[in-house]
């Protein structure tokens, strides 16, 4: 099947699938697609609400509607990395078997990453970045497609573990999820206070993801477009030659080259979905607040003001 073909059949592919996951999840839409641009593109994402928006459902519903294996892990302050990656225990036999922890599955959703130490979370880094997991000496292959999706509560402090710079420099996309409107919250009390019970059917399995995945990276970029993703993440860094005022007087860190490679990637695959065959600016704006967000690091005059991460990256649009 040409590029050409494939892209047009995603389009009504992931139309299906969004009617799918609406079965379940009401509104929601901006969040959906994001988690599902990271899925096509094969990047990571971290879902940031407050308890009750259905984070750990909408993961677990699209988990079903895309035909993949899906494991759960909550994140406590008591947890171990051997509870995660597995570990080896002697059987019957007095042999050494090695026991496949929960990061074992196709889609993990971390539950409140950041609720344990960062021993832990740092057990996660290398099943997030090559996909494979190193217990005992011996190196194991993580089945593709690979995604963690983890979730995290902006309103907890106690017993809390920021994430490190470098772990959410992994995630390809930070997702707010914001509280229902009116019309939906009253949707999902109907919704969730009957007996009836929705089933979603799988549209897609694990080959037809990696297939799409392959097909997004295929996808051609105007060198003017990639000229923008990399202009737009050298604004973020007050140090570069050129700042913006904005940048030098509310921000102490700006976004790595990884923010540049995740742009192209995610806009390739908005472009895809939209039935586009190449990416334009548009396609970097629209992926850009969710992909810069987690990666710029404001300084006390910004916190004291009131200015948030995604108007000091509108402005630099």
């Amino acid at each position: 099947m040409s590029n050409v073909a494939l892209v047009e059949k995603l389009v009504e592919k992931n139309r299906q699938l969004k009617k799918e996951i609406a079965k379940i999840i009401v509104g929601q839409d901006i969040v959906i697609d994001q988690i599902l641009l990271s899925v096509f593109s094969g990047g990571h994402s971290l879902l940031i609400g407050v308890p009750g928006l259905a984070k750990t459902l909408m993961v677990n519903t699209i988990a079903q509607t895309l035909g993949l294996d899906f494991k759960r892990i909550q994140f406590t302050p008591d947890l171990m990395p051997s509870d995660i990656l597995g570990a080896e225990i002697l059987d019957e036999n007095r042999q050494f078997k090695f026991i496949k922890g929960p990061i074992f599955a196709n889609i993990v959703l971390a539950d409140e990453i950041n609720r344990t130490p960062p021993k832990t979370q740092a057990a996660l880094l290398e099943a997030m970045q090559e996909r494979a997991v190193t217990v005992a000496g011996h190196h194991y292959r993580l089945a593709k497609p690979y995604f963690v999706l983890a979730t995290q509560n902006p309103i907890e402090q106690e017993g809390t573990y920021p994430l490190p710079e470098a772990q959410l420099d992994r995630f390809m996309f930070a997702i707010n999820l914001e509280y229902p409107s009116f019309e939906e919250e009253v949707m999902v009390v109907k919704n969730t206070t009957s007996d009836e019970e929705v089933e979603v059917e799988a549209l897609f399995n694990a080959e037809e993801i990696i297939q799409i995945q392959h097909l997004v990276r295929r996808i051609p970029v105007a060198e003017n477009v990639v000229e923008y993703a990399v202009r737009l993440v050298g604004k973020t860094r007050p140090t570069a030659n050129g700042a913006p005022e904005l940048v030098k007087n509310y921000l102490d860190w700006g976004a790595g080259p990884r923010a540049s490679q995740n742009l192209i990637l995610a806009a390739k695959a908005n472009a895809a979905v939209n039935g586009k065959f190449s990416p334009d600016i548009e396609d970097v704006q629209k992926v850009a607040i969710s992909i810069l967000r987690h990666r710029i690091i404001k300084n006390y005059k910004a916190e004291a003001e009131g200015i948030s991460e995604e108007k000091i990256i509108k402005e630099l649009f």
